[in-house]
């Protein structure tokens, strides 16, 4: 046996180690010291019960923790390519970690993506280019019922809270957005002392725990609420429906998480588990969803009231346009949040496999609003993996109008995608309450960072809308994006999917969204409860309705064309291709 042979070559080493120490030389004690250590090593490797490989190869069966911890770092730095490492592969890293030290992140000697292979994207650029502006493009956030709208920035930080980010993280990202003059997003976990102070516009998010505006038993406050939403660094204020990790999932923070300044900024008690419901309990419906809506907008004195949601069920988002019309209120923004997953913990099921990924949410959204002749009226932001002019721009044209990003602002404060933001041991001190690692995270400096990074990324954003030949993104039209669906094939935006006219869905539902416009209801959310059961009939359910394109989403060959951008129905340059 294994276990045996080891321990008995342990014990004769210590014994030979131990005589020639006492007999010979004092200098073997050098050996017998470290001999002794591993045969108590090996003595409660074999005695201890939770590990069956260390029973079975006490000592050398530690190797294999020891391989399985430093696997990532092995696979990051000697296995991966420049392009294929994930989340967030070597290039992009390296093109934020160079913006946010201030030098121009260029690379020569070709493109290393294989331009043939099917998923390839690329935008196509005009002879003449278009004319760079002087300042910022920006978006104004606030529809025909605001009254103190906020033109916010196209690349704004996404939503990261004090708890899962440390307190010199959540400052050098507000003093970078404070010197940028863009939006940092609070995240749920409430408004704290580290967002306020510096002058920042912020974006204060709330959740199902109503963090920082709930009363004693965890139910919203609307005294509590006024207060935090008239301050003058809130432009805007965002419900958190849902998050692309893990949509549908409440959560807890254990009680010896909760510490006096995660309690404070949190209104809950110190030591006690810190409880978000997976939904709210504030609204029930998307009717009482708007009516929540327009008292929010009355109780911040009339800012910008949006909400975010990783998209699921298209018929809930239907749900919602049909409260939005028949109640008459809207949302200023919704930000669309993909399942591609970011910052937070969540089980594997859910990162891999829960949720709507970004560019299919932002179909959804955008086609659900222009369908109803809401669109103009309510922005689209998109939060996900972005880091680059090229994000931004390509997500612009999908139909978003601004964009939220969070883990390239964290690597912009030094984040290493270490992949440990869950487990208080970030080695950089950006998502821990260690505050021995914290205190490596210099405020200054790293809020620098972000100025930096920040200023790049929109100015790079602003020459690739030059090269495309136009001025701003409302110029942006669907034929500029390709994606190489095969090795001979080409096609547009514009082609790849299926885009409603404004008003489509109240005159004339296209069969693809028929179904789901007539399940929906103002009244629910979630699956109709007539259609329960239906898998057991493919074609029809167990009350005869038809189910056919019931919460489709059909990609395909279609003229319609997005209002307000120019694009030409039946346009013979189309982009698309067959060879």
């Amino acid at each position: 046996m294994v276990a045996i042979a080891v321990f008995v070559a342990l014990l004769a080493l210590v014994a030979a180690s131990v005589l020639l120490a006492v007999v010979v030389s004092a200098w073997w004690w050098l050996l017998a010291g470290p001999a002794i250590l591993l045969l108590v090593l090996g003595i409660i490797d074999i005695t201890q019960r939770e590990r069956a490989i260390l029973r079975n190869f006490p000592v050398i069966g530690r190797g294999r923790y020891l391989m399985e911890t430093i696997r990532p770092m092995i696979q990051q730095y000697f296995v991966e390519r420049n392009y294929d490492g994930k989340p967030f592969d070597r290039d992009v890293r390296l093109l934020v970690y160079e913006r946010a030290a201030g030098t121009h992140s260029v690379k020569s000697f070709g493109t290393e993506l294989e331009v043939r292979s099917p998923g390839y994207e690329y935008l196509v650029h005009s002879v003449q280019p278009g004319r760079i502006p002087e300042g910022e493009h920006r978006v104004r956030l606030g529809g025909p019922q605001c009254t103190l709208p906020y033109d916010a920035s196209l690349l704004n930080i996404s939503a990261m809270s004090f708890g899962s980010l440390s307190k010199n993280a959540v400052l050098a990202m507000n003093r970078g957005a404070a010197k940028g003059g863009f939006l940092h997003d609070t995240g749920e976990g409430g408004l704290t002392k580290y967002h306020l102070g510096a002058g920042t516009d912020l974006l204060w998010e709330f959740g199902s725990g109503y963090f920082g505006c709930r009363d004693a038993d965890g139910n919203f406050s609307p005294e509590e609420f006024a207060a935090k939403a008239r301050l003058d660094e809130v432009r805007a204020i965002s419900i958190k429906l849902s998050q692309g990790a893990k949509p549908g999932l409440g959560g807890v923070l254990p009680g010896d998480k909760v510490t006096p300044e995660i309690a404070e900024a949190r209104g809950v008690p110190v030591g006690m588990d810190c409880i978000s419901p997976p939904g709210h309990s504030a609204f029930g419906t998307p009717t009482e969803m708007m009516e929540f809506i327009a008292q929010l907008r009355e109780l911040s004195g009339g800012k910008p009231i949006g909400f975010k949601l990783c998209v699921g069920m298209r018929r809930d988002f239907l749900a919602l346009c049909k409260a939005m019309l028949a109640t008459g209120i809207l949302p200023d923004f919704i930000i669309v949040d993909g399942a591609e997953g970011g910052t937070g913990a969540a089980p594997l099921e859910y990162e891999d496999h829960m949720g709507t990924p970004l560019a299919e949410g932002l179909h959804i959204v955008h086609n659900a609003l222009m369908g109803c002749g809401l669109r103009e009226h309510i922005r689209i932001g998109a939060a996900g993996k972005i880091a680059s002019g090229h994000d931004i721009v390509r997500l612009l044209i999908q139909g978003a109008d601004f964009c939220m990003s969070a883990r390239a602002m964290m690597m912009a404060v030094g984040c290493i995608q270490a992949q440990k933001c869950h487990t208080n041991h970030c080695p950089t001190g950006v998502a821990t309450q260690d505050p021995k690692l914290a205190r490596g995270l210099d405020v200054p400096s790293k809020s620098e960072q972000v100025y930096n990074y920040h200023r790049a990324t929109i100015e790079e954003t602003k020459q690739m809308l030059s090269t495309l030949g136009v001025s701003g993104p409302e110029e942006l039209d669907l034929r500029m994006l390709r994606r190489r669906i095969s090795q001979t094939e080409v096609v547009t935006y514009q082609t790849l999917y299926n885009w409603l006219r404004h008003g489509e869905l109240l005159s004339d539902p296209p069969r693809g969204w028929a179904a789901d416009w007539n399940a929906a209801s103002a009244d629910r959310f979630g699956p109709d409860p007539r259609l329960r059961g239906a898998r057991y009939s493919p074609d029809r359910n167990r009350d005869g309705i038809p189910d056919v394109g019931l919460d489709d989403a059909p990609v395909g060959t279609s003229g319609s064309p997005i209002e307000g951008r120019d694009i030409i129905q039946d346009s013979p340059d189309d982009g698309s291709y067959h060879a």
